[in-house]
């Protein structure tokens, strides 16, 4: 059963980025929107995000509740040494998803309608943000279990340029899985051509923010580039997400909605599962080489296979829900007579 939880822990981890991470992109795209077309791009977002915002936050539950049952001394380790990144992500998630309701079911539309789009915009900055900076908290090896001063045990782990560098590397990553999103939903054939404009433009910055990526880790000490390059299967993926950049661009040129979003998904789950394999089975790299894997801090016994079980029974009746779910708010409403 330990196997099933992993799957749904980098499942669920996956599924959050792809989703909720799409979400807050929204906002980060609508930062780069030229102002007169803002409140078009608005009720494209509230069209496409709106009946599922909520529900993508379920991928970060579960694996809360997964870490929090099944792993908890990384579920501790993150508590305590992150707690500081891990409040600055709630609270973005939170000013987030407040301004969002506000702004669209307000009655009254006056001066506070910048107030909701500025939290708005953002927080949906902050949130992946932080996002990336546990991220790259989790792996940099500055976690020091040892710690005697406030500094060395809650600020170093993740103020650092290479948490903050993962932290730019993710917010890239959102808007252009936004841009790419917004890109099929949008019918004006002239806020269609500044989504796909913006598409590109942010692929190409997440292109260069993970070049920044392995800049800051060569700075702080971390062999990320040369050995993501000498292990032949990370290799081939990275190989292959950018190989797919090519046909990302000609699909974006001839608006084929499906291919691009399929291929834009590629993309960031190659570069999560290099990442992953690479690193797999530790989930925490700690200072001094007393790394935590996924095996060692597994709750023993009944913890691992009540989980299992639940989330296999869950995972039956949420994922097909979530799926018509979807699909249900994709479809053409019929006119009203």
């Amino acid at each position: 059963m330990l196997y099933v939880v992993i799957v749904f822990l980098c499942l669920s981890i996956l599924l959050y980025l792809l989703l909720g991470g799409a979400d807050f992109g929204a906002g980060i795209v609508e930062l780069i929107t030229p102002v007169k077309l803002r409140e078009k791009m608005r009720g494209i977002t509230y069209q496409t995000i709106g009946p599922i915002w909520e529900a993508n936050h379920m991928w970060l539950i579960i694996t809360i509740v997964i870490l929090f049952v099944g792993f908890p001394s990384i579920y501790t380790m993150l508590s305590v040494h992150l707690h500081i990144p891990l409040l600055l992500m709630l609270l973005g998630i939170i000013g987030r998803g407040t301004a969002f309701i506000f702004r669209h079911y307000d009655a009254v539309k006056d001066d506070m309608q910048r107030i909701y789009n500025i939290i708005f915009t953002y927080s949906s900055f902050i949130t992946p943000l932080f996002l990336g900076v546990i991220a790259g908290a989790m792996v940099g090896g500055k976690i020091d279990t040892e710690a005697v001063t406030f500094f060395e045990g809650y600020i170093r782990p993740w103020f650092n340029y290479f948490s903050f560098s993962v932290g730019l590397f993710t917010v890239a990553i959102c808007g252009f899985l936004a841009a790419v999103y917004l890109t099929g939903e949008a019918e004006e054939k002239e806020i269609k051509g500044v989504f796909t404009r913006q598409a590109k433009l942010l692929n190409v910055a997440t292109v260069i923010a993970g070049g920044i990526v392995f800049i800051a880790a060569e700075i702080e000490g971390i062999q990320l580039m040369r050995e993501l390059v000498t292990n032949p299967v990370t290799l081939v993926i990275l190989l292959l997400a950018t190989a797919s950049l090519v046909l990302l661009w000609h699909f974006l040129g001839q608006n084929k909605k499906v291919h691009t979003r399929l291929i834009a998904g590629f993309q960031v789950s190659m570069i999560l599962f290099a990442l992953g394999f690479h690193y797999f089975p530790d989930f925490i790299i700690v200072q001094g080489g007393n790394n935590i894997s996924l095996y060692s801090a597994a709750a023993l016994g009944k913890p691992i296979e009540t989980l299992g079980w639940a989330l296999l029974i869950g995972g039956v009746f949420i994922i097909p829900s979530l799926v018509y779910l979807i699909y249900s708010f994709q479809r053409e409403r019929p006119e009203s007579t």
